[in-house]
C-alpha cells in the first residue's frame, strides 16, 4: 500500500517532522475515505482537481479552520509530487489547487510578568519530576527551541562552557543557541539530580529529558507538562509548548532585539515569518500609550 512508501518519502526523502508525517498522511486516508463515499473503487491516484476542492469545501463546512485546511492541501499535494516522484505519469490535479484565504491572528504568548511569577515559584529541589518540568519550562522560554528540537535534544547537544546547545530543527537544519546563567544553574540541578535517580537505565550521551525510568519524555508527556504548568494563568487562550516559543520571540522584540537576529534564533528560513511577533510587541506599545499618554 502507499501508506507506508508515502510516510517513508516523506521522513526521509523530505525529511519532514515525525508530526508533520503524520498530518500529512492522514490527510491523503482522509481524502481517499472522501472518494470512496461517491465510488467504492475511487482511487486517489485518479482524482482530478474537482474532486479536491469539493473535499475542502466538505472539511470547511465541517467546521475546520482555514489553517488546518491548508496543511491537509499540503499533505495531498506532496502525496501527488511522491507518484510523480515514484515514476507515475498522470498530472496532478492538486497542482493548480488553492487553498482557503486564512486571516493572520496575534500569537499567543504569555505576558512577561506572569511569566516571571511562574518561574520563580518554589519548588522542592529534591523533586525530580518538579525539577525537571521547571527546567524545561525555562528552557523553552529562555530559547525558544520547537518541540521537536526539545525531544530531540541529548546530552551530547549541550555544551556547559561555552553556554550553547545544538538543536537540529526543521529538514534536519543545525544551529546553536546560546543560553544565559540562571537557565545554567536550572540545567545543572536536573542533571544532578536525573543522574543521581536515574543513571542505570539511561544509555550514555541520551536523551536530555528523561521520565524517572530514565527513559526520554515523549511529545504527549511535553504537552502535558506545559499544559499543567500554563494552567494557572487563566487569560491564556492556549497552552502548548508553542505559545512558550512566541513568549521567547515577543520577550526580545519587547526588550529591543533585532528582528533579524530573532529570525536566526527561531530557526526561521524567511523574515516573513518572524514578523509576525512584530504585531503582538505593537499591541504592548499601543496598551502602553494609552495608559501613559494624556491624550490617548
Amino acid at each position: 500500500m502507499w501508506e507506508e512508501a508515502y510516510r517513508q518519502y516523506l521522513a526521509y526523502e523530505r525529511h519532514y517532522s515525525e508530526g508533520t508525517v503524520t498530518v500529512y498522511t492522514s490527510a491523503v486516508a482522509e481524502f481517499a475515505a472522501y472518494l470512496r463515499g461517491f465510488d467504492p473503487e475511487a482511487r486517489v491516484e485518479d482524482a482530478r482537481a474537482d474532486d479536491i476542492r469539493g473535499w475542502l469545501m466538505a472539511l470547511l463546512d465541517a467546521g475546520n479552520v482555514a489553517t488546518t485546511v491548508n496543511k491537509k492541501l499540503s499533505g495531498l499535494k506532496n502525496f501527488y509530487r511522491f507518484l510523480k516522484y515514484r515514476g507515475c505519469p498522470a498530472p496532478n490535479p492538486a497542482a493548480r489547487v488553492e487553498g482557503p484565504k486564512r486571516g493572520k491572528p496575534l500569537p499567543c504568548y504569555v505576558r512577561e510578568g506572569d511569566m516571571e511569577h511562574l518561574l520563580d515559584g518554589a519548588i522542592d529541589a529534591q523533586d525530580f519530576e518538579a525539577v525537571r518540568d521547571r527546567m524545561l519550562m525555562e528552557m523553552l522560554y529562555s530559547t525558544g527551541m520547537r518541540l521537536g528540537e526539545l525531544l530531540g535534544l541529548r546530552d551530547g547537544d549541550v555544551d556547559g562552557s561555552a553556554r550553547l546547545l545544538r538543536v537540529t530543527g526543521k529538514r534536519d537544519k543545525q544551529r546553536l543557541i546560546p543560553y544565559g546563567p540562571l537557565l545554567a544553574r536550572h540545567m545543572d540541578a536536573y542533571c544532578a539530580l536525573r543522574d543521581s535517580r536515574t543513571d542505570a537505565a539511561r544509555e550514555s550521551g541520551g536523551a536530555f529529558f528523561v521520565r524517572k525510568s530514565g527513559k526520554p519524555l515523549t511529545r504527549a508527556n511535553i504537552y502535558r507538562i506545559v499544559k499543567a504548568q500554563l494552567s494557572g494563568i487563566a487569560a491564556l487562550k492556549k497552552r502548548s509548548p508553542h505559545v512558550l516559543r512566541h513568549t521567547f520571540a515577543t520577550a526580545l522584540l519587547n526588550h529591543g532585539a533585532e528582528l533579524n537576529a530573532v529570525q536566526a534564533l527561531l530557526g526561521h528560513e524567511s523574515l516573513g515569518t518572524t514578523q509576525i511577533y512584530t504585531h503582538a510587541t505593537f499591541e504592548e506599545l499601543r496598551k502602553v500609550y494609552n495608559q501613559a499618554h494624556p491624550r490617548a
